[in-house]
C-alpha cells in the first residue's frame, strides 16, 4: 500500500481520474482558522502550481474576521477564482482531497466564490451553502440575539472581534465592501487567453 494513501493524505483513483482530464484543478483544504487554495494546472512533466493563496490574504482587502468562516471561505475562492482567471486559466475541476463532504460546508464555500468570479468551478447548486451563510448573515443575526439575551455569552462567544474591535453584527457589510473591493482589483485587468 502506498505510504501517503495510508497515511490518509491521497486518493489516488480521484487524483488520477482529475490527471487525466488534463484540466486544472483547484485544491481546497481547511483547517480551523484558516482556508487554503492552489489552483494547480496539469503539465506533461509534472503539474505547476499556478495560484497558492490564504485566507490570510483578505487582509490586503480589509477582512479581519476569522480566518475559518463560511464569509472567509467564500471570499478566498473569489479571490483565487479572479487570480486564475488572470493567468489564463478558465476550468477548473474541485479537488478536496480526503476531507469529509459535507453538504453547505465552507469547501464548496470557497468553490463558489471561485465559480462566482467567472472561473468554470464544474460543481451541483444542491450541495452549495445558502446566500445567507455565504454572506454571515446568520453570524450577524445570531449576535444580534445574543447580544440581547445574554451579554456575557456574547462577550466570550465573540471575544476574537471585541477585541480587534469588529463588529460581527456588521459582517455581511464587510463582507459585500471586501468583495467589492477585490473584484475592483481584477475587473478592470486584461485576461490571458489559452
Amino acid at each position: 500500500m502506498l505510504r501517503r494513501r495510508r497515511e490518509g493524505r491521497t486518493d489516488y483513483r480521484a487524483r488520477l481520474a482529475m490527471v487525466k482530464s488534463r484540466t486544472a484543478r483547484i485544491v481546497i483544504r481547511k483547517s480551523l482558522n484558516n482556508i487554503h487554495i492552489q489552483v494547480i494546472d496539469y503539465s506533461t512533466t509534472g503539474d505547476k502550481t499556478v495560484i497558492n493563496v490564504f485566507s490570510k490574504k483578505l487582509a490586503k482587502y480589509d477582512w479581519k474576521y476569522h480566518g475559518g468562516s463560511m464569509p472567509s471561505a467564500y471570499l478566498i475562492g473569489f479571490l483565487a477564482g479572479n487570480m486564475a482567471l488572470s493567468k489564463g486559466i478558465k476550468t477548473a475541476y474541485l479537488d478536496i482531497g480526503l476531507q469529509t463532504s459535507t453538504k453547505g460546508s465552507v469547501l464548496y464555500a470557497a468553490a463558489l466564490g471561485a465559480k462566482d468570479s467567472g472561473l468554470n468551478v464544474p460543481i451541483g447548486k444542491d450541495i452549495l451553502p445558502s446566500q445567507d451563510r455565504i454572506s454571515g448573515k446568520h453570524i450577524a443575526k445570531y449576535a444580534e440575539a445574543l447580544k440581547k439575551s445574554d451579554q456575557a455569552k456574547y462577550n466570550r462567544q465573540f471575544s476574537y472581534y471585541n477585541k480587534n474591535n469588529l463588529e460581527a453584527e456588521k459582517m455581511p457589510e464587510k463582507f459585500a465592501e471586501t468583495k467589492s473591493k477585490i473584484n475592483g482589483e481584477y475587473s478592470g485587468k486584461e485576461r490571458d487567453l489559452l
